[in-house]
C-alpha cells in the first residue's frame, strides 16, 4: 500500500527565484495534490494611492515587478487616462508599445534562461541571459534605467527617442536575430530539452478555459486571447496575430514564448517605419472623477488596472490583478499527477511572479 507524504515546497528553493509556497501531496514519486499559499512577501501597494498624488503612483506601480515595469506603469497611466478623458499623442502611443515589445523580449529570454536552468541546462541559461543584455542595454539608452525606467506618465512619455536612435533599435534587434534563433533552437529541437517538455504538464482547451487562464499559458492551449487585438495604443495599426499551440504542454509553452520574441522584434520594426512625428505628451489639468478599468496583454499575460477618482490628486482606490494570479489555478491543475522532478519545471512554466501577485 502506498503512503502518502506532504512535503513543503518553497518559499526559498534553489531553482525557483519566486517565493512560492507549496504544500505537495506525494505517493511515491507522484504529486497527488498541491496546495499554495499566498502572502508570504504582500507588499500592500495599492494602498498607497491614499497617499501619493495620482501623478506620483505611476513610479509605484512600476515596482509592483521589475520585468514588466513598463507594461505597469503604461496600463495605470492608461487607467488614469480613461479616468480623465485625455488623449495622448499618436507618437507617444508608438513609443509606449516599441518600449512595451522590448519588455516582452527581455522576459521571455529571461524566462528561457531559468527554464533551462530548471532542468540543469547551466550554459543555455548563460546565453538567454546574455542575449538579454542587449535588449537591456537599449533599455539604459532610450529610458536611462534598466529595470525601473520611469518613463511613462498620464498624458505620454517622458523622453523621445530620435530617427537614428530608432534606427540603430532595429539594426540592434535584427543583428541579434540570428542569435536568438541559433538559441532558440536549442530549445525546441535538442533531445534532452524535449525529453525534459514534451508531454509534461499538459493542459488541455477546456481547462484552460474553465480555469480562466492567460497569456502564453492559456495561448499554449490553443485559446486564443490577446488583448493587443483590442488595437489600443499603435496596436491597431500595426499587422499581427496571436501566437498559440494545441498541444498544452511544457514543449507548446516553450514554442509559443520563443515564437512571441521573433513576432515582438517583427512589431518593434513595424511600429519604427510607422511612428509619427509631433508632441510625446499632453498638457494634464484636473483630477480623476469616476471610473475606469484598463487592460494590457503584459508579457505573462492580460492584466487589470481598476481605478476610481473623487476629484481630488488621490486615487480613492486602485486595483491591478496580475496574470500570474490568474495561472496559479492552471498550474495547480497541471502539478496533480506529475512526477516530483518536474515540480520546479512545472512552476516555472507560467511564469510566476509572486511580487505581482502579492502587490
Amino acid at each position: 500500500m502506498s503512503k502518502r507524504t506532504i512535503i513543503p515546497f518553497g518559499p526559498q528553493h534553489p531553482v525557483l527565484p519566486e517565493p512560492v509556497h507549496l504544500d505537495l501531496v506525494i505517493e511515491d514519486e507522484k504529486v497527488v495534490e498541491a496546495i499554495p499559499s499566498i502572502g508570504y512577501i504582500h507588499r500592500g501597494l495599492e494602498k498607497l494611492v491614499e497617499k501619493r498624488e495620482y501623478t506620483e503612483m505611476v513610479y509605484v506601480i512600476e515596482r509592483v515587478c521589475g520585468i514588466c515595469s513598463f507594461g505597469h506603469g503604461w496600463g495605470y497611466c492608461k487607467s488614469v487616462e480613461g479616468n480623465m478623458g485625455i488623449v495622448v499623442p499618436d507618437r507617444a502611443e508608438f513609443l509606449r508599445c516599441i518600449w512595451h515589445e522590448l519588455s516582452r523580449i527581455h522576459s521571455h529570454l529571461l524566462w528561457l534562461g531559468l527554464l533551462a536552468d530548471g532542468f540543469g541546462f547551466e550554459s543555455l541559461f548563460m546565453h538567454s541571459w546574455r542575449i538579454r543584455e542587449t535588449i537591456l542595454d537599449i533599455f539604459e539608452k532610450t529610458t536611462g534605467g534598466r529595470v525601473i525606467f520611469s518613463v511613462c506618465k498620464v498624458g505620454g512619455v517622458r523622453k523621445d527617442i530620435s530617427a537614428d536612435g530608432l534606427s540603430e533599435i532595429a539594426g540592434i534587434l535584427e543583428g541579434i536575430k540570428s542569435e536568438i534563433m541559433e538559441l532558440t533552437n536549442v530549445f525546441l529541437e535538442d533531445y534532452s530539452v524535449k525529453n525534459r517538455l514534451v508531454g509534461v504538464g499538459k493542459l488541455s482547451h477546456s481547462d484552460a478555459i474553465e480555469l480562466c487562464t492567460v497569456g502564453p499559458m492559456a495561448r499554449a492551449s490553443g485559446v486564443v486571447q490577446d488583448i493587443r487585438l483590442d488595437g489600443h495604443g499603435a496596436y491597431g495599426k500595426l499587422n499581427f496575430a496571436p501566437i498559440t499551440e494545441e498541444d498544452g504542454d511544457c514543449y507548446a509553452r516553450c514554442k509559443v514564448r520563443v515564437r512571441e520574441v521573433f513576432q515582438s522584434i517583427d512589431l518593434i520594426k513595424q511600429a519604427i517605419e510607422q511612428i509619427p512625428e509631433g508632441d510625446i505628451a499632453v498638457a494634464v489639468k484636473g483630477n480623476p472623477q469616476g471610473e475606469f478599468v484598463a487592460r494590457m496583454e503584459q508579457p505573462r499575460g492580460e492584466a487589470y488596472y481598476y481605478s476610481i477618482g473623487n476629484g481630488s490628486k488621490f486615487l480613492q482606490r486602485m486595483r491591478v490583478r496580475t496574470p500570474t494570479n490568474m495561472n496559479i489555478p492552471a498550474m495547480v491543475k497541471t502539478l496533480q499527477g506529475c512526477d516530483l522532478a518536474d515540480v520546479p519545471m512545472l512552476i516555472l512554466t507560467i511564469d510566476p511572479c509572486i511580487s505581482c501577485t502579492e502587490r
